[in-house]
């Protein structure tokens, strides 16, 4: 039977500590008011579309964010909403809470963007890009896929490093072209699945 279904990334608001310049990771901040209203942005232009089930992290940015999201929609009343800690974003380890200038002129700024930017190069106590495809990716093909393989429309709400991953895996971008891959903060990116296919949405 021919199924339709839309997927609907989108990276949460911008946090207190992005606003701060402060490597986040597993540190649960909340949005910043500047992220609040990306957030409520996202929710304006998803108002109409109808989304049956949200995935986010575990992570309080990412919960808001899709909580917003979903408020401003129109045929939300039965959306089911599932988090996970495997969509959390990458962890940053010792770098956690610490400012990123501030970091450069300690490391230089060549090691910080090795550690920010690179595939497989973790940073101290930390997850590499590489180590967080290897939770994300497997969510997404055991809980993500078959919600949409049913025909129902999915939002994953999380993060810049693991949504990078998710989009890496889907778009087959390599190891070399994700390092300059950016995600901006609240802003939906679409995909239609059709038959096992997922086509980016321009």
């Amino acid at each position: 039977m021919f199924l339709l279904s839309k997927l609907i990334l989108i990276r949460h608001g911008q946090s207190v500590w992005n606003a701060e310049n402060r490597f986040t990771g597993w540190t649960d901040v909340d949005l910043s008011d500047k992220g609040v209203t990306e957030a409520e942005e996202a929710g304006n232009e998803l108002m109409n579309q109808v989304i049956d089930i949200v995935h986010t992290s575990d992570l309080i940015r990412a919960k808001r964010t899709a909580e917003i999201v979903i408020q401003a929609n129109v045929s939300s009343k039965d959306t089911v909403t599932k988090s996970d800690w495997r969509l959390n974003e990458r962890n940053y380890g010792a770098l956690q809470g610490l400012n990123k200038a501030e970091t450069a002129e300690e490391h230089g700024a060549e090691q910080v963007r090795i550690w920010r930017r690179s595939f497989d190069v973790a940073p101290p106590e930390g997850e590499s890009l590489e180590m967080t495809a290897k939770r994300t990716i497997p969510y997404f093909e055991e809980e993500i896929l078959p919600d949409l393989e049913s025909g129902v429309n999915v939002l994953v709400s999380a993060h810049g490093n693991s949504l990078r991953s998710i989009v890496m895996h889907i778009e087959g971008i390599s190891p070399n072209d994700i390092v300059s891959f950016e995600i901006k903060t609240g802003v939906p990116r679409y995909y239609d699945y059709s038959d096992g296919v997922l086509s980016l949405i321009d």
